[in-house]
């Protein structure tokens, strides 16, 4: 599956590419919800990934955030173009590009790149998964109590937004700390680095875990729904966690 990683990678930073030579001009801002934005980066960085993958692997369906889903077949690649679109346009630097393939419903490869620190998070699996070529390994941590955990909060269904606050609530007071940066991409990512020690949201799509879904888990971490049961790309509720903590975060989500 080497070729599934390197269409992902070359993919990824495509589209970083486009969003590193956008980023600070004047965006053309549009709304999907009442708070959910859509840019003009957000089209031109997918125009530039899909055009990569056509080019490489041809007769591949995609799933991509803006223009949806297209073709038939075992493999298939998912795209979001840019994660963390709101951070984007007000001009915080905390987003990326996120490519994945899956054969027959299994993920195979991904990668997330982070434009603003030319970071490069890619995983095959079997392979591991790396940070500009190092090796990844979760956190060790075996405490709670010593845990930084982050999450994020739904934009479509707002009537999930008071458990995620109760639950934010929780894990503030029981772990060392806990963070919202606004792109579950790069979130997951950062497990896989060790930088965060879980990260758990609801109401995510495909495009925004699937790469960073292989990439905690190539990088011995674990991934389930809230009630300890296997995780569904289309399932909408993710909790990716070192091994150490994640029965206590399965404690607190419950």
């Amino acid at each position: 599956m080497k070729e599934l990683k390197g269409a992902c990678l070359a993919a990824a930073l495509a589209g970083a590419k486009v969003l590193r030579e956008l980023e600070g001009k004047p965006r053309d801002i549009h709304f999907k919800g009442r708070i959910d934005l859509v840019t003009d980066a957000d089209k031109a960085s997918e125009e530039a990934v899909l055009r990569v993958l056509y080019q490489r692997l041809p007769g591949a369906s995609v799933l991509a955030e803006e223009s949806g889903a297209s073709g038939s077949g075992d493999l298939r690649f998912i795209v979001d173009p840019l994660d963390g679109t709101t951070n984007y346009a007000h001009g915080l630097p905390l987003y990326c590009c996120t490519v994945a393939a899956e054969v027959k419903g299994v993920l195979e490869a991904g990668c997330t790149v982070d434009p603003t620190r030319n970071e490069v998070f890619l995983a095959e699996r079997g392979g591991g998964a790396t940070l500009d070529g190092v090796k990844l390994q979760v956190s060790p941590v075996a405490l709670l109590e010593h845990a930084l955990v982050c999450t994020g909060f739904p934009y479509g269904d707002r009537e999930k937004l008071p458990g995620m606050i109760a639950a934010f609530g929780r894990l503030t007071e029981s772990a060392r700390g806990s963070r919202r940066l606004g792109s579950a991409a790069l979130d997951l990512a950062y497990v896989a680095a060790c930088r965060l020690d879980a990260f758990w949201e609801v109401g995510l799509k495909a495009w925004d875990v699937a790469a960073g879904v292989l990439l905690v888990q190539e990088a011995g971490g674990v991934v389930t729904r809230f009630d300890g049961s296997t995780h569904q790309l289309a399932g909408g509720q993710i909790l990716a966690a070192s091994p150490g903590i994640h029965p206590a975060m399965l404690a607190q989500l419950r």
